[in-house]
């Protein structure tokens, strides 16, 4: 991208401050109207957003979506009037309307920034951190598209992202984790502004911490710069520079006041998290120099900012030209980059993961990994990463090399003990809407992400991940290594597809569900432990897997039994259907890999499927019973985990928690004694 003029004006310097103090003003009147939000961040940081929006930023904001555009992340979500300010005067699809409501039901200006929802916002922000996480991700995407498709004589991928981030954010675990990664990786196009007011909503940050953080950063690989949040001109030739020869990461420690502009309030915790008063908000305008009237903008900012949309213009039309030229000159890439941006899928998708040979018994881990390997070539988006465990979560493409410092060709991410930070950057990897990013650990160690997982949900992002050691029967590990009530929790989350196959069968077809579901996250959950192929399951997609739930064993009249089922858990509901056969029992045996898949089908299915009199019912899964009494009524018995495992061999853990044909059998009848 075209680099600007070294040097600010003194005209440029005036509209800058008019424009922070527009910002000031929409932002209190705003906060103050809803009578509830955070001024304390759009007051002391509305110089650097104006200079950022009003001349830093390469983009367009009449084609928000251009995909070489710079990328600009609140990942301080509670200042959203700073953001939704400036989106609304650069001339993004925020009116002023919009704007007076903020806060309120229905609106495009939510108290904290939702991707998707408002028209300029890259990314859902609001628990503090993992903003940071995301413009790591966005940055690292953008450096692999760049090295896929840049050539010699045209780059379409040069743009760069900034991220502002409070001492909240800093502080965070998460932002830590991933800023080590980005340092790491010497992202030569990230710019993280750290707005240090020195305040957190209960107090003084000194209070609760007193580090040095630009000396850990430092540690962390980035390059460092102190400023007075204030002195654009310092912070100008600061951006000169990185437009030109940026080569590590930067981290921009900027001094604010929080409030500022609000003299009673101003550097206290005060500003933060309240509205200032209709007194205060009177006070600060006069003390701004402002105009009493609510929402007001000057005409020379709106004047300026029209302007800027017809540079913003013309530079996106230059790089359309070059696109064009690249397109003509390089066929076989473009092809592949619009592959990419259109998430395509092929024709064929499932009959070539069906005919995929493998052995059984086998792992569901393993047998995901051969699909990997097999989709690795059909789908060029695909990028994939472990937190130091991709030796046994199986999610290495061997086919590929691994992303390493500066060197952005592989398609294998090695994320180091960062789980959370995997999921923020898998997050921002999705951001780049080209990525489809997987990202593998153990089951149990989901809970370490599980925040990422959730912003992933809300944002519909189409985000991968592949949970392996899936209950107690990875063995000897022992409790701390066996999930229990993990099925469950991420069952209760809001657009993630949970997805627990039985068998390589249900492998082949959990990930045919996962590339088609584009509107939000899967989570694959899979096996150690070898599990083997069932007939049952070889069955098409729309018919099986594809259904959620599906029958894999049916009676011959009337059900004296129904048995559901999961994962490693089908295989002994059929054993111990066998079983109730030989002694006379009707039984049906369902399969029940993905409840929501199952939950979004018509009501005739599912009452074909589940409905009706089924006799005793019963479901089979090691993990905690929570929400199968939706499915097996409150009369049901539920095979099921109440208390954490144990470290022993996974035979022994059957026997010991009751997941044993007999066991299971002499429960049951028991029970179905009791009720005839």
């Amino acid at each position: 991208m075209d680099s600007f003029d070294k040097t600010l004006s003194v005209e440029q310097k005036k509209i800058f401050n008019k424009i922070a103090n527009t910002v000031r003003h929409l932002s209190m009147d705003a906060v103050q109207k809803a009578n509830s939000g955070h001024p304390g961040l759009p007051l002391g940081c509305a110089e650097l957003g104006a200079y950022l929006y009003g001349l830093a930023l390469h983009h367009f904001p009449k084609k928000s979506q251009w995909i070489n555009r710079d990328r600009m992340i609140l990942s301080a979500g509670h200042g959203s009037m700073w953001l939704y300010s400036l989106l609304h005067l650069s001339g993004f699809n925020l009116s002023l309307e919009e704007i007076k409501e903020f806060r309120q039901l229905g609106s495009k200006t939510p108290g904290h920034p939702e991707y998707g929802h408002t028209d300029g916002v890259e990314a859902t922000t609001g628990p503090l951190g993992q903003g940071v996480g995301n413009a790591v991700g966005i940055a690292l995407g953008l450096k692999m598209l760049a090295t896929k498709f840049n050539t010699s004589d045209h780059s379409i991928f040069d743009s760069k992202v900034f991220c502002l981030a409070s001492d909240g954010d800093i502080m965070e675990g998460v932002s830590g984790e991933a800023s080590s990664f980005g340092g790491h990786l010497k992202l030569d196009n990230l710019v993280v502004i750290y707005d240090a007011n020195d305040i957190t909503l209960d107090g003084p940050l000194l209070e609760s911490a007193s580090e040095d953080t630009v000396a850990r950063y430092r540690a962390y690989g980035w390059e460092v710069y102190e400023i007075d949040g204030y002195d654009l001109e310092h912070l100008h030739e600061i951006f000169f520079d990185l437009r030109n020869s940026q080569t590590q990461p930067v981290l921009i420690k900027a001094k604010t006041l929080i409030g500022k502009g609000a003299p009673n309030v101003a550097g206290t915790s005060k500003a933060h998290g309240a509205p200032l008063g209709p007194d205060e908000v009177e006070t600060a305008k006069a003390n701004l120099g402002l105009p009493a009237e609510e929402f007001y903008i000057p005409k020379s900012v709106k004047a300026y900012f029209e302007e800027k949309l017809n540079k913003d213009k013309q530079q996106y039309e230059a790089w359309l030209e070059t696109f064009r030229k690249w397109s003509k000159a390089n066929p076989s890439l473009f092809e592949e980059f619009e592959a990419m941006r259109e998430k395509t899928l092929p024709d064929d998708l499932e009959k070539k993961i069906t005919s995929i040979e493998m052995k059984s018994p086998l792992a569901g881990r393993k047998a995901s990994q051969v699909v990997l390997e097999v989709l690795s070539e059909l789908m060029p988006s695909l990028y994939g990463g472990s937190a130091d465990l991709s030796g046994s979560d199986m999610t290495m493409m061997k086919k590929y090399p691994i992303i390493s410092p500066g060197r952005f060709e592989g398609r294998n991410i090695k994320y180091g003990e960062r789980e959370f930070a995997m999921g923020t950057i898998a997050n921002g990897l999705a951001l780049t809407t080209m990525i489809i990013p997987f990202v593998g650990t153990f089951l149990t160690f989901s809970d370490y992400m599980r925040n990422a997982i959730r912003l992933a949900a809300l944002s519909r992002l189409q985000v991968i991940y592949q949970f392996t050691h899936d209950s107690i029967f990875l063995g000897e590990d022992g409790p701390t290594h066996q999930p229990i009530e993990h099925y469950a929790a991420l069952r209760a989350m809001p657009n993630l597809l949970v997805i627990r196959p039985a068998d390589n069968n249900e492998v082949k077809m959990a990930w045919v569900a996962a590339l088609m579901h584009k509107t939000g996250p899967t989570a694959l959950i899979l096996s150690r432990q070898v599990l083997p192929q069932l007939s049952q399951t070889e069955v098409p997609y729309d018919k099986g897997l594809g259904r959620g739930g599906y029958i894999v064993r049916s009676e011959k009249i009337q059900p004296d039994f129904t048995l559901f089922a999961t994962g490693s858990e089908l295989q002994l509901a059929l054993g111990v259907s066998d079983e109730l056969a030989k002694m006379g029992k009707d039984v049906r045996v369902i399969s029940m890999p993905c409840w929501e898949l199952f939950e979004q089908q018509d009501p005739a299915y599912k009452d074909a499927v589940i409905g009706g009199d089924l006799g005793k019912r019963v479901s089979i899964e090691a993990g905690s019973e929570l929400g199968w009494h939706k499915y097996i009524g409150l009369n049901g018995t539920a095979i099921s985990m109440d208390t954490f495992g144990a470290s022993a061999p996974a035979g022994a853990l059957a026997e010991e928690f009751g997941f044993q044909t007999d066991l299971i059998l002499e429960r049951i009848l028991s029970e179905y004694t009791q009720t005839i």
